[in-house]
């Protein structure tokens, strides 16, 4: 997005997601301090981009040895194209997996992120998002959430992850 066609309404600006994204990684270490080992598996492409920066963060606070995915699959129609995993061959067997997207809204791309998880046999599956907007049609749920926001169904929440803007609006 273009500064000109960003949403007005500034919800979170870049110093409050960078304070919410290291809460989380302290959270995300709190709850998995046993392991020596975590995957942060970010559905493309902000809660990818989002699984780096808590890789970034959860490097510089703890031991675990931390390892991203990236899961690609398309939102309008989960269903006609598979969910893809890079590295491809990476196992996750017995791994805890901390999945990331940027919004939460209905968890219906999430849980179809989580179907494909769960066929690769994990230890455990997190949930971690920047913003959770509360309208649930599936039985997903954050374990991590940054910014807890209710909103009407016509409201859309917008994140850049970009190196030049990191903000969230609400349009």
């Amino acid at each position: 997005m273009t500064p000109a066609t960003l949403p007005n309404n500034l919800i979170l600006d870049k110093a409050q997601i960078e304070q919410k994204i290291k809460r989380i990684a302290y959270e995300i270490y709190e709850r998995n301090f046993e392991e020596e080992e975590l995957v942060l598996a970010g559905i493309y492409p902000n809660g990818n981009t989002l699984a780096e920066m808590l890789a970034a963060q959860l490097r510089a606070i703890s031991p675990l040895k931390v390892q991203l995915l990236k899961l690609t699959l398309n939102k309008t129609s989960p269903l006609v194209d598979p969910v893809e995993i890079e590295p491809q061959y990476f196992s996750l067997t017995d791994m805890p997996v901390v999945l990331t997207d940027d919004v939460l809204n209905t968890g219906r791309t999430l849980a179809y992120a989580l179907h494909t998880l769960l066929q690769h046999n994990p230890k455990k599956i997190e949930v971690a998002t920047l913003v959770d907007r509360h309208h649930p049609q599936f039985p997903v749920a954050a374990t991590y959430t940054g910014y807890s926001l209710a909103t009407t169904l016509h409201e859309h929440v917008v994140v850049v992850l970009k190196e030049n803007e990191i903000a969230a609006y609400l349009q």
